[in-house]
């Protein structure tokens, strides 16, 4: 059986990468995944916006938790095969304050009273706001009877506002609490995993070594200078020897550098593996002997992020020698059973709908109100109700109701004939250019009532048309020559620059961030980014910096193009 976990950077974002575009519905991407509990982060929509399909695939139960008050923002999602895995028990957020309606009983709870963060902090606890803490749509809690799962999207380091550090911190506060609960009060398998936002090693940052060398030039002690960092401290401790949790592809992988899930896509860094690794999947040392291969799949394209993946054994032998079958202990599929109760399929939204609810709303009638009668026609023998009447006629329809219906507007001669007269005299237009052949043509001919203006007009008009039959051009224009070689230039594509330190072509890009910048083009140095590669001497010290990577160089294209014509314009003059 395999889990998996993915930041896929929004719900949308997947469908267009290959080879997610070639599937036909949400079911067929998750089934090329080819896991069995698949967690997703940042699905980035809402309960209001999540398609069906995306919803209720037919091949998974499904969970979800959504921001309650940003659209669009954060969420994270659970889906696990309807042929053999059952989930027992489902909460959404950690601490156990989000409930649904009505709220879930003591027998639907994952955790006892006790072993939620409230009772854990204790006294911490008066200090916290849990509602709030789970109110980004962050984390799913899901029992699966041999381990609960805590699927987690952590805060990242954001606009690093006093307000934000201490959500993070209290966020992680509680996510710490919740797992502890469930292991010293309940005695539970936990198996955490998710974006966590942070680096638990010093091998997991693509500039780890450049941390400590600028740590160590301030003064600071060995590692001190990466582990400035409260976030990266806090995991850790959390997976270190002497922690609760085990970083189970580090162990499969000790000494594997460059092993990163997270790229900058607008820098091109994923191409050479300048990354982090931030996404994780920790599990207690209990479940460790179940474990058979965990690695991540760096080649699967759709996010800036990549999946990770573990997968456990069919059976094991326990410490009693017994045999010990994965299915047994999962919480497995029986025909009849549903569901926990928070799951997708219980959505009033997903629940089958009546064909009056389908087709539109069914319009009744009032029941004290007897229909109208219908009314009486008579023709006159002379002419039909739908010929036209002199004014004052009366109308030949009767009816036996009080109120008449609407009479039926008629075509008088009058209003026929001012009609087509409106046709043949429109509105007069604005004067000014109708269209581009109106610019290049002659003036029409001027009446005897027209102005000075219009003779002036057709003067002007004969002069440029006696200057257009000259066989030479007056003294003062260009050559033939010069003037295609001025348009040449004009025309010409920008040719790209070398880059100051490489001497290198560059590469030409566009502005897609929307401001004043937008649509604009530019040249930067064309090497790839690496550890130490010139980010400018504001975000850079200079000893820092690595040349064999991208150089600090950018132009914008409209300045290349003026260099280009300024150029050629000195060497018409040599």
């Amino acid at each position: 059986m395999r889990i998996l976990t993915w930041n896929i950077n929004g719900i949308r974002t997947i469908p267009q990468y290959h080879p997610w575009n070639t599937t036909k519905s949400h079911d067929e991407i998750l089934n090329l995944l080819k896991a069995d509990i698949i967690c997703l982060q940042e699905m980035k929509s809402s309960r209001q916006n999540l398609p069906k399909a995306v919803g209720l695939p037919p091949s998974y139960h499904s969970f979800f938790s959504f921001p309650l008050q940003k659209n669009g923002y954060s969420g994270v999602a659970v889906y696990a095969r309807t042929d053999g895995i059952l989930p027992c028990k489902a909460e959404e957020g950690l601490s156990g304050v989000l409930q649904p309606k009505p709220p879930l009983s003591a027998a639907e709870r994952v955790s006892c009273p006790e072993a939620y963060p409230a009772e854990v902090l204790a006294a911490e606890s008066s200090q916290l706001d849990f509602r709030d803490l789970d109110s980004e749509g962050r984390a799913l809690v899901v029992d699966f009877g041999l381990f609960v799962l805590i699927n987690v999207y952590c805060p990242n380091d954001g606009t690093e506002t006093e307000a934000r550090l201490q959500y993070k911190t209290d966020f992680h506060r509680v996510l710490e609490a919740r797992v502890k609960g469930l292991i010293e009060v309940e005695q539970r398998e936990v198996v955490v995993l998710g974006d966590l936002n942070a680096c638990a090693a010093m091998a997991d940052h693509c500039e780890g070594d450049l941390m400590v060398a600028r740590g160590q030039a301030e003064g600071m002690l060995g590692e001190d200078g990466f582990w400035a960092r409260d976030v990266r401290r806090w995991l850790r401790d959390w997976v270190s020897e002497d922690g609760c949790l085990v970083d189970v592809v580090r162990r499969f992988w000790p000494d594997r550098k460059g092993m990163y899930t997270c790229w900058n896509t607008k820098i091109s860094a994923r191409e050479s593996n300048y990354g982090t690794r931030i996404d994780y999947i920790l599990v207690t040392p209990g479940l460790l002997p179940w474990i058979k291969a965990a690695d991540i799949q760096p080649e699967i394209k759709g996010s800036d992020h990549c999946p990770v993946f573990i997968d456990l054994n069919e059976q094991i032998v326990d410490v009693h020698g017994t045999v010990v079958r994965l299915h047994d202990v999962l919480g497995c599929g029986v025909s009849g059973v549903e569901p926990p109760r928070i799951a997708a399929k219980f959505w009033d939204e997903y629940k089958q709908r009546s064909l009056d609810t389908f087709f539109g709303k069914k319009i009744s009638k009032p029941a004290t109100q007897p229909p109208l009668p219908t009314p009486a026609i008579t023709k006159s023998p002379a002419r039909a109700v739908d010929d036209p009447q002199p004014s004052g006629s009366q109308s030949s329809i009767s009816s036996t109701s009080s109120a008449a219906p609407a009479k039926r507007k008629l075509n008088t001669p009058e209003s026929t004939s001012s009609s087509k007269k409106q046709k043949k005299d429109p509105k007069p237009r604005k004067a000014g250019q109708t269209n581009l052949a109106a610019f290049f043509g002659k003036p029409p001919a001027a009446s005897s009532s027209s102005s000075s203006v219009d003779d002036a007009l057709d003067a002007d008009y004969k002069f440029a048309l006696a200057l257009s039959q000259e066989a030479s051009p007056p003294r003062a224009s260009p050559s033939n020559g010069q003037s295609k070689k001025a348009w040449t230039s004009l025309l010409a594509p920008i040719q790209p620059p070398r880059c100051a330190v490489h001497g290198e072509l560059t590469k030409e890009l566009t502005v897609n961030k929307p401001g004043p910048n937008k649509g604009k083009n530019f040249f930067i140095c064309a090497r790839p980014v690496g550890p130490g590669y010139d980010k400018g001497r504001a975000e850079r010290l200079r000893e820092e910096v690595d040349p064999a990577w991208r150089c600090d160089f950018f132009k914008w294209a409209s300045e290349v193009r003026l260099e280009m014509t300024r150029n050629r314009g000195t060497e018409g003059l040599g």
